[in-house]
């Protein structure tokens, strides 16, 4: 699934510089980068398949630092240009950056703060969009990344609205991939932008991929964090939340354990992980819902309820807004996957309160592991919030903070 929204207005009324080309695409590559996804958009943009009915675009590969650039398995590379080359292209991609801790040469930056004002379509994959944010070109608007480093890109740039769950974010002028597979999504969808349908299929048929890719990163997401989320005094309320699952509270139950204002709260936790304190909850209601799917033979019905939702109902919209899929299709799936022979577990609500509390350090762990990459979307449905901040592709809204999800 992608996202796609109209650019900004000062985006959509830029215009190309006229010493810039649409039809060039410039890489910029860097040392350290891993070379799967830097050869995906040498690979689209720099093979000729006319003869299969896509058009043509000129490659230029350039270093963004000083080389031999060394990349995967101790392999060197030399790119044929330097940054100043990119002063030609019409879109610039940034394919991967070597390290989601370290910042981006500032010559590099400057390249792209350049390319980006006079009109070109700036493109970060997976780890790319680092360097896009380093460079200030996603302040202010809805991007995507790898699900496991998206915590961390919306912690470092808390301006940058960050949504884990899609495989690409278009955005205009500005363009993010999730990771690895993803930046081949979001190539064809450029094919497609520039050149349409036929033609981004024609590629694909070549590539022997789909020319569409249904559902999110969702699929793939995990609960882990980093470390050092377990030693705020935050992640105690956390492990309540995660204890108590199976009860109807809201937002506002959390900010008064925390004996904070219901906005401190949601400011204190954005802070913390990125993330909405609502689609936190859903969120982790949702995997406890999977959880139970996959390990009792509860009723949709009573798994509603042992999750906290006000009713199936409830808890049927998120769970195909987040994983595309119907409890009961889910089941029936992930049943037909299980080795024959093994039987599920009655009942497995693993940090249900129905088995007694954890131990301090367990519901500390426990918290420390579930403010998850999941969470890490910027989505709220605050009424004081701006509705440019609304900007999950095409999902139907959340309910709104003050009744339980």
């Amino acid at each position: 699934m992608s996202h796609d929204s109209a650019a900004a207005p000062e985006a959509a009324a830029r215009k190309l510089s006229g010493r810039r080309r649409k039809e060039i695409v410039a890489v910029l590559l860097f040392s350290g980068g891993p070379i799967f996804e830097s050869s995906i958009p040498l690979s689209v943009f720099g093979i000729d398949r006319q003869d299969a009915g896509v058009p043509r675009y000129r490659l230029l590969v350039c270093a963004g630092e000083e080389g031999p650039l060394r990349t995967t398995g101790g392999l060197e590379l030399t790119a044929p240009h330097g940054l100043e080359a990119i002063a030609r292209a019409g879109t610039v991609v940034v394919p991967a950056w070597r390290s989601i801790t370290s910042p981006p040469p500032e010559e590099a930056l400057d390249a792209l703060r350049r390319a980006h004002e006079e009109g070109a379509r700036i493109v970060g994959l997976c780890t790319g969009a680092f360097v896009l944010a380093a460079a200030g070109l996603l302040d202010g608007r809805p991007a995507t990344t790898h699900w496991m480093y998206a915590p961390t890109l919306a912690k470092r740039y808390p301006s940058v609205h960050v949504d884990p769950r899609e495989l690409f974010v278009d955005d205009g002028d500005v363009l993010t991939s999730a990771g690895t597979a993803a930046g081949i999504d979001l190539c064809l969808h450029i094919v497609r932008t520039d050149h349409g349908n036929e033609a981004a299929g024609a590629l694909a048929r070549r590539l022997v991929v789909p020319p569409r890719r249904s559902g999110g990163q969702e699929r793939y997401l995990d609960r882990s964090l980093p470390e050092e989320i377990g030693a705020d005094p935050l992640a105690e309320v956390v492990a309540w939340a995660l204890e108590h699952l199976h009860e109807q509270f809201d937002v506002e139950t959390l900010a008064a354990r925390a004996y904070m204002s219901r906005r401190t709260f949601d400011r204190r936790f954005r802070s913390l992980t990125g993330s909405a304190p609502l689609q936190w909850l859903i969120t982790q209601r949702v995997l406890q819902a999977q959880r139970l799917l996959e390990t009792s033979d509860y009723s949709v019905d009573e798994v509603a309820g042992r999750c906290g939702f006000r009713s199936p109902v409830a808890l049927r919209g998120h769970f195909r807004r987040q994983l595309g899929s119907s409890p009961a299709a889910y089941r029936a799936a992930y049943r037909a996957r299980r080795p024959q022979g093994e039987k599920p577990v009655d009942n497995e609500p693993s940090l249900s309160s129905d088995n007694g509390p954890l131990p301090h350090q367990a519901r500390r762990t426990a918290a420390a592991t579930s403010l998850g990459p999941t969470a890490t979307t910027s989505l709220t449905t605050d009424s004081h919030r701006p509705a440019s901040d609304l900007y999950a592709s095409g999902r139907p809204s959340l309910p709104g903070q003050r009744s339980a999800p």
